[in-house]
């Protein structure tokens, strides 16, 4: 019974240690320059309905249940909500995940005028919890979601430069 015990306090203390070591934070973002004006893109990016003609999430499950509440291109409440608009600089979202698991994230697009053309960043961050962030340790939130961002990115400086 003493070996059991023994067994069942190093797993603990392994487990406690995997959740003091793991990452508790996440920030992952990527970058595009588009060749419109700085207004133009941001008219564009603060409509959600718009992420419909260039997210790689869309793209992949075109069927994917989508409803619309409120008015489009203003502050509002959902699934994605839009928490602010700085006009011509940031636009700011909140992101509430179902699946696989429940989370809460803040995303955003930060404009920036470069030349006459307009850099793009677009990102999210947030805070797992414990002990979801044990799970990050194998999972890199930057390679899989950054890939989308760039994916995303791409189709939204061709449908932008048409």
């Amino acid at each position: 019974m003493s070996m059991l015990l023994y067994i069942l306090v190093i797993i603990v203390v392994i487990f406690l240690i995997l959740i003091a070591a793991a990452p508790k934070k996440y920030h992952v973002s990527r970058s595009v320059e588009i060749g419109r004006l700085i207004s133009d893109v941001y008219e564009y990016l603060r409509f959600i309905k718009n992420k419909d003609y260039w997210s790689p999430w869309k793209k992949r499950d075109p069927n994917m249940k989508q409803t619309d509440t409120g008015i489009d291109g203003t502050v509002g409440s959902g699934e994605q909500e839009i928490a602010s608009l700085e006009e011509n600089k940031r636009i700011e979202s909140t992101l509430r995940f179902l699946k696989p698991f429940k989370s809460l994230s803040q995303g955003f697009f930060d404009l920036e005028e470069t030349n006459g053309k307009t850099k793009v960043t677009w990102g999210f961050y947030g805070t797992h919890k414990v002990p979801v962030n044990v799970m990050m340790l194998f999972f890199n939130m930057d390679k899989a979601v950054g890939k989308d961002f760039e994916e995303g990115l791409s189709d939204l400086k061709i449908e932008l430069e048409r």
